[in-house]
Formats: C-alpha cells, structure tokens, sequence
C-alpha cells in the first residue's frame, strides 16, 4: 500500500502541533496548589505545561524537563505570555526525564508536590523530519534529543542480526508478524542500506500479508514504535524517572502518568503497586483513566491514552529503594 493512500491522508492533513491529551482528567487529578513544586517531566507541545503554570502562584516553582529543544523552547514562550506578577519561580531544562534525581539535586529541591509524565510524543516531534512519521520521506533517525548521542534507528535496521531485529519488533512493539517484517528488512538491506523512513515503510508492507495493509492502523506503525523505543531506552527512562519521582514526593503528592501502548502501562502500573506494597504512597483509583468519547472525536491521537493516579504517603517509615521493575532488557 503507497504512503499516499486515503488511510494516510487524515494524518497527513493534520495541522502541525500538538493537543494534549486528558487536560481536564490531569488537572483535575494532580489538584495543583498555588504554593506547589510541580515537574511536568515531558514538555512536549506545552499544553499541560501552560495549565500546570497558570494554576501557580508567586510561592510555587515549576520544573519543565524535556530531552527536545524545541519543547524546551515553546515552555519558555509560555512563561513569556504570562505576564502576571504572581508568577511561579520557573526552571526549564533540556535534559532527559531519566536524570530527575539529578536534575532536583542540582535545583536543591528536596521533595516535589505534583509531577506529571506525558509519554507520548507531541504533534511537533512528528513534524521535524527524525523519522518518526511514516507517512512522509525523512531520515531515519527517531531520537528525541541530540542524534549524536544515540545510536538511530538506521543504525539498528542496517546492523542487528535478523533473529534480534525480530525480537526487539516483537518485544517492544508486539507486532505479531515481527519475524516477517525482519526477514524482509534483512532482504532489503542487503541490497542496499535503508536509511529513510520511505525505505522502511516498503520493507515492511514487503514482509507483511496484503489484508494487513488493509487495516485502519498502518502496517508500520508497531515496527516504528519498536524502533523509537530501542533508540531512546524509553523504557529505562521510565523506570528511572518514575521512581525518582516517587522518591521525592511530598506527603499528599501526587504523580501523573499518561502512556499510550501496553508495554509503557504495564510499567506503571508495576512501579505503583510496588510503591504501594512499601508504604510510599495509594492508588488515587485503582480504575485507569481514559479519554471520552468527545475527545477521542476530536482529537484522534488520544483514543490509546491512559492515565494512572499515584499519591504519596510518608506516614510510614518503610521508605527504601524500589527493585527493578522493567519488563524487558
């Protein structure tokens, strides 16, 4: 199936930008205070960054971490347009979520009240030509931060052993014909290198059965969400941001994760309930959250969101450090 047929054309004619997903479910569920220390760990399109920041005061302070200079950049015109005398102490740092236990050390922020992780990628990062749309022609590369240190999703495609390509598609995307695919990108590599993201797209409808070219979701989409995985260790990110989170938070805190596929949820949902068994803190509800059928209406992209509540309780003394929790090397 060419990437210009009618299924691709609603991702294609989308504005450039980016809509946060759950906003109301979010604010609603952190209740941020005046006077909180809030961390939105991934700026991204700004959006939740806007809110968390109108609803501080002159006694809060707001932490804006993202690994993407363009969100960094679009935070920081935020705080230009709010142009109250009350405002927030800001901070605004171009870093990856992982290395929040650094990042509040650095700060001297001893606890955080509020933080929220938005771990999908905004309308912006699709837009930017790093090969983490597959509906157009652009380099392969698929990381978030600074392409030099990190190996790109070329280099993975064009280097691992087809028995470990197929397992990294079918571990972290959980595409089911993962085996195929990789034998077809094997197949095309050895003619040539693949180093577009129109390249790729080829090899893996070459690898796939027609009828699931004909689904609503693209035949690609498991594999790049595999690849962009892999190239920016998402998933040790998580279980490192989230526990350095966890660790700070405030008697009464409380933390918000919003993930997109299964694999990123099941993290979650593993590292709350191991806080949970040690006395760090509660579900807020034990029932995921996910967007309305309006929003969903509105804005395609939030129909695989899912939002989970964690709050922080220190009346316990049984704090200590969490055991690993990731599903997959």
């Amino acid at each position: 199936m060419p990437i210009s047929s009618p299924r691709s054309l609603r991702y294609r004619n989308m504005k450039t930008g980016h809509e946060s997903v759950l906003m109301d479910e979010v604010m609603e569920g952190l209740s941020i205070m005046p006077s909180d220390i809030v961390v939105d760990a991934t700026v991204g399109g700004a959006g939740h960054f806007k809110r968390m920041l109108a609803a501080l005061g002159s006694d809060g302070i707001i932490i804006g971490i993202d690994a993407d200079a363009g969100a960094i950049t679009r935070a920081r015109e935020v705080v230009t347009d709010d142009r109250r005398t009350d405002r927030p102490v800001v901070h605004l740092v171009e870093e990856n979520f992982r290395n929040l236990e650094r990042i509040l050390t650095r700060l001297t922020v001893k606890h955080i009240d509020k933080a929220l992780f938005d771990l999908g990628w905004s309308g912006f990062q699709l837009s930017e030509g790093r090969g983490f749309s597959f509906q157009g022609d652009e380099p392969l590369l698929m990381t978030y931060g600074n392409p030099e240190a990190h190996s790109s999703a070329a280099e993975l495609v064009n280097t691992l052993p087809e028995e470990e390509l197929a397992k990294l598609i079918y571990v972290y995307g959980e595409e089911r014909f993962a085996r195929h695919i990789a034998k077809a990108i094997c197949r095309r590599r050895s003619m040539n290198h693949i180093i577009s993201t129109k390249e790729l797209v080829e090899a893996i409808e070459a690898g796939v059965p027609t009828w699931y070219k004909a689904r609503r979701t693209h035949p690609a989409t498991k594999t790049f969400q595999a690849l962009r995985i892999a190239v920016n260790d998402e998933l040790g990110a998580l279980e490192e941001g989230l526990k350095a989170a966890i660790g700070h938070l405030a008697d009464g805190g409380r933390i918000a994760v919003i993930t997109f596929h299964s694999i990123e949820d099941r993290i979650v949902k593993s590292i709350f309930r191991d806080a949970v068994a040690l006395g760090q803190g509660s579900l807020v509800s034990k029932k995921v959250i996910v967007p309305s059928r309006t929003e969903i209406k509105r804005n395609p992209r939030a129909r695989s969101a899912k939002l989970r509540l964690f709050e922080g309780n220190r009346s316990r003394e049984t704090l200590r450090p969490l055991a690993s929790t990731l599903l997959y090397a």
